[in-house]
């Protein structure tokens, strides 16, 4: 950068003897001189313009001048006085004959200024077109601004500076009017949350980057702040033990946890160590840029990881648990999560029990804990049980209510009659709800006294209204066995009267199955004819000779009213039998074997009924009765 050059009026009369000492006589060559001097412009001209100067005074003039141009040099920095001012510009003497013209504007506060006052202005050329100094206020104080910037760069000066508005990146700081470039990284140690708030704050600055030429000046806070917090870490740091009590604040949030900046060091506060009870989220105990109390847990030898912890500074909310639930006390919680198998509920935060899907409703068949509660839900819970090593607390919700099945048995007694509506049906029976909650079975063999049921959706369907009677009712186990065809008496002394064996009737085939078909007799009950009484010789094929409702001649072979069979035979029917009858349902029956000789009495051979016929619960291969 240039000096500044302090020129004065009273520069001039130091050489002034010397120059203005005129001789007795004038040298003869004086008068002649006019004619041969060169033409002259710019400020030299007035000199020779004005008549009042002799050629002698014109070259003494011209000789003082020149001597003080010399002594002041073009693209510097000078001082002057002012000699004039007036709405639009300020005259400027910057010593003997030097004057120039500033615009009043260049000046930033030109009210402050007076006549005979010292400025400094910027010396551009010694004449310009009118030959006149061309000097600038504007330039003089970016000159001197640049100065200051280049020598706090220089010497590591730390500066103040007013934050003016945000740019992409970072801010743009005010310098003594020049626009300098605050990255966002280099604002603070901590994230800025929020870059408006710090518009047209004063801060103090460090520049870390500049460069004239291009008018570019890089400055940073943060460095300030870091060497403020070095020697706090290192104090931190010699004095740091586990168990020992910081203040923080929060620099950061996380899934996992929380960094809080201990002043120059930031140690972690892990999810687990915020609360004694369930944290979804850090979020949810802690805020950004709060200041709070914390535990050091643990560090390394380096002691760049420290753990902190929240929750140690309270008491373990389980010391006194069982003091503060004892069994059988009614509790108010809240559902904070839900699984297949229960529901949480927080007691107190720290201090969660299980409600067993089994322990929430008396009555009512819980698949997933969702049909009774929800996250969040506030629920009445009753203490079951309290194990305080373990850390664990059962509860119960439908022990808030009377036990149903504790006088069910006599609500529902033995032999009584009821009506349900059927809620399920299974392979082995049928679940009827006798009310809400309570649900007892009807088994497949006690559907039907007459029809051998395959499947409990043959008789009835889901949401169909049954009558049943109670059979039994198991308390401590919680069932109850129910009867569909007990609710009518036994037909089977009738079907004995009726169908005893010998008795000739017909049958209608109801199913055919591997062994032979199933027929239903008159009376609605159905018997079994095994395929070796459909024809006197070998069926392969049963369903190539006969189809469902097909009517046939039967006789009873077998009747064993324990066990509700009845066994019938088309050939113990046709035997003896006119060939009319017996070519009749060979017609009707075209497939039988050759040979078969049907009906004769000779050839005839007495079968077992015993043979191919099964017990009661044969499945549709085994069948008969």
């Amino acid at each position: 950068m240039s000096d500044v050059q302090n020129v004065t009026t009273e520069t001039a009369p130091e050489t002034a003897p010397e120059t203005t000492a005129a001789p007795t006589q004038p040298a003869p060559a004086a008068a002649a001189a006019p004619a041969s001097r060169p033409p002259q412009t710019g400020r030299m001209k007035r000199f020779y313009d004005e008549d009042e100067y002799s050629a002698e005074d014109a070259a003494r003039m011209e000789a003082m001048y020149a001597g003080t141009m010399t002594s002041i040099a073009e693209n510097t920095i000078v001082r002057g006085r002012i000699e004039q001012m007036t709405d639009r510009d300020i005259t400027i003497n910057i010593g003997g004959k030097s004057v120039g013209v500033v615009a009043r504007n260049e000046f930033a506060r030109p009210d402050e200024i007076h006549v005979g006052d010292e400025v400094e202005v910027y010396l551009e050329h010694l004449e310009n077109k009118d030959g006149q100094l061309a000097i600038s206020r504007k330039r003089a104080d970016y000159v001197r601004i640049w100065e200051r910037l280049n020598n706090a760069s220089t010497n590591d000066e730390i500066i103040v500076g007013r934050i003016m508005r945000r740019i992409k990146g970072g801010m743009v700081v005010d310098l003594f009017g020049v626009d300098a470039f605050l990255p966002g990284s280099q604002i603070d140690v901590r994230p800025v949350r929020d870059f408006d708030a710090l518009i047209g704050q004063e801060m103090d600055f460090k520049i870390v980057k500049i460069n004239q030429a291009s008018e570019n000046v890089v400055v940073s806070h943060k460095v300030l702040i870091e060497k403020d917090l070095l020697e706090q870490r290192a104090k931190i740091l010699a004095n740091l033990e586990r168990g020992q009590i910081l203040e923080g604040t929060v620099k950061n949030i996380t899934d996992f946890g929380v960094f809080i900046d201990l002043g120059g060091v930031d140690g972690l506060l892990h999810i687990t160590d915020l609360s004694w009870g369930r944290v979804g989220h850090p979020s949810e105990v802690v805020n950004l840029d709060q200041t709070l109390n914390v535990v050091v847990l643990d560090f390394n030898e380096d002691k760049n990881r420290i753990s902190l912890g929240l929750k140690q500074l309270t008491p373990h909310p389980w010391e006194n648990v069982a003091d503060k639930y004892p069994v059988a006390a009614k509790i108010t919680g809240k559902v904070v999560s839900i699984t297949d198998y229960g529901a949480f509920v927080e007691l107190e935060k720290g201090v969660e029990g299980l409600v067993h899907i089994s322990e929430m409703s008396w009555t009512q068949h819980v698949k997933h804990p969702s049909q009774m509660v929800s996250i969040g839900q506030p629920v009445d819970v009753k203490i079951l049980n309290v194990d305080r090593e373990a850390k664990k607390i059962s509860l119960g919700i439908k022990q808030l209510e009377p036990d149903p099945w504790q006088d069910l048995a006599a609500r529902y007694p033995v032999g009584s009659r009821h009506n349900g509506r059927v809620r399920n049906l299974t392979n082995f029976g049928v679940f009827v709800e006798l009310e809400p909650g309570i649900d007892g079975l009807v088994h497949i063999s006690d559907l039907s006294w007459t029809k051998k049921v395959r499947h409990p959706g043959e008789v009835v369907k889901k949401g169909d209204e049954l009558d049943v009677l109670v059979l039994g009712v198991d308390t401590s186990n919680r069932r109850i066995s129910l009867g569909h065809k007990q609710v009518i008496d036994n037909p089977w002394e009738a079907f004995e009267m009726n169908y005893g064996v010998g008795t000739e009737t017909d049958g209608k085939i109801v199913r055919i199955i591997e062994k032979g078909v199933i027929v239903e007799l008159p009376m609605g009950v159905d018997g079994f004819v095994p395929s070796s009484h459909l024809t006197r010789g070998p069926v392969k094929d049963i369903a190539a000779s006969f189809n469902v409702d097909d009517e046939l001649p039967l006789k009873v072979i077998e009747f064993d009213k324990e066990n509700k069979k009845i066994v019938l035979s088309v050939t113990e029917f046709l035997r003896g039998k006119d060939k009319a009858i017996v070519d009749e349902y060979l017609d009707k029956h075209p497939n039988q074997p050759a040979g078969s000789a049907i009906g004769d009495a000779d050839g005839a051979e007495t079968v077992s009924a015993s043979d191919d016929s099964t017990d009661d619960n044969s499945t549709d291969d085994d069948q008969a009765s």
